[in-house]
């Protein structure tokens, strides 16, 4: 590589949210033994990511600055390290580490270990929606709601709440791949779009049915996952729960923890789980990949922005009305 520096959007400190990010040109790093460089095509912010520039883990992270944000990237491998698999001109799928981040850069530093080839029939920016939001939708579907998503697998009602979201729209998705019958809840605008990534049953949130959660079929749900950041009184979700029924939520509050401990210790058969933290394992993002190159799965698209205008995506993105995933393109 003939290149000594790459641009790249950092912030220097906690807080400011947009109007903290600056452009700056750094070093290309140079990776580990057990590391790949990849030149980046396509990334994408998660709320994490300005949550972690808000101060939500000081002082452990970012544990220096300035900081490039940013853990979820898709591109080519450009230089590797000795202990690695992959080879130069490899296409990647790639979720970096929160310590290190270096998504909004033309540049960035993967784990192999978190590093998956891309097959052709998988496009860049679908690619990079896929690491923390699409392991998330497989482990709080399939892990903390115990829900089959093989065909001919059992089949549960299943209650995705704010499903156009980056989550969300993937959890709809994977739920369908088995025999389980999917309501969602969004805005109106995303109605239709929700019915053509396989929901049997849509709820406009803002409506009356939609605020009490209520199936247009009467069904009773045996697994909710809420992917909203507003909070739901538990009697809601109780009046729409079958026997056996649980709630998996992304965004717990104390309310939340209290509940869980609650209904265990009244050994109710009811269930309230929360995301404390996702595993990320190689296999699935190898499996999400899969999926995409099949067909089965579609990342959904709110926005692309080029990395001169990575403010507006972290605005974007900090406004919390995202249809799918918002994307940089450097």
């Amino acid at each position: 590589m003939n290149e000594k520096v790459m641009r790249a959007v950092c912030y220097e400190s906690y807080g400011s949210g947009s109007e903290g990010l600056k452009h700056v040109q750094v070093p290309i790093p140079k990776p580990k033994r057990d590391e790949v460089l990849v030149k980046v095509e396509a990334s994408c912010p998660n709320p994490i990511d300005y949550k972690l520039q808000g101060g939500i883990a000081r002082p452990f992270m970012p544990k220096k600055f300035p900081y490039i944000p940013v853990t979820d990237i898709s591109g080519e491998v450009v230089e590797i390290g000795s202990d690695v698999q992959f080879q130069v001109g490899d296409k990647v799928v790639a979720m970096l580490t929160y310590t290190n981040g270096g998504g909004l850069g033309e540049y960035a530093v993967a784990p192999a270990k978190l590093t998956v080839k891309r097959p052709e029939e998988v496009s860049a920016v679908e690619g990079a929606g896929l690491p923390l939001a699409g392991l998330t939708a497989l482990h709080v579907l399939t892990i903390l709601g115990h829900v089959e998503i093989k065909s001919g697998g059992k089949a549960a009602n299943v209650l995705v709440i704010a499903a156009s979201g980056g989550v969300g729209h993937y959890v709809v998705q994977l739920a369908k791949l088995g025999n389980n019958h999917v309501t969602a809840t969004c805005g109106a605008r995303n109605i239709e779009l929700l019915k053509s990534l396989g929901a049997d049953e849509v709820l406009d949130y803002t409506t009356e049915d939609g605020k009490m959660l209520r199936s247009p079929s009467g069904c009773k749900y045996d697994v909710v996952i809420n992917c909203a950041t507003s909070e739901i009184p538990w009697l809601t979700y109780k009046q729409n729960l079958s026997e056996q029924g649980r709630v998996v939520h992304l965004n717990p509050d104390g309310k939340t923890m209290m509940k869980s401990v609650s209904l265990k210790l009244s050994c109710s058969r009811k269930k309230v789980t929360s995301l404390m933290m996702c595993p990320k394992k190689k296999e699935d993002l190898e499996f999400l990949v899969g999926l995409v190159k099949e067909g089965k799965l579609k990342t959904v698209v709110d926005s692309k922005y080029p990395l001169a205008e990575a403010e507006q995506a972290w605005a974007k993105m900090m406004g919390g009305h995202a249809t799918g995933k918002i994307v940089v393109e450097p």
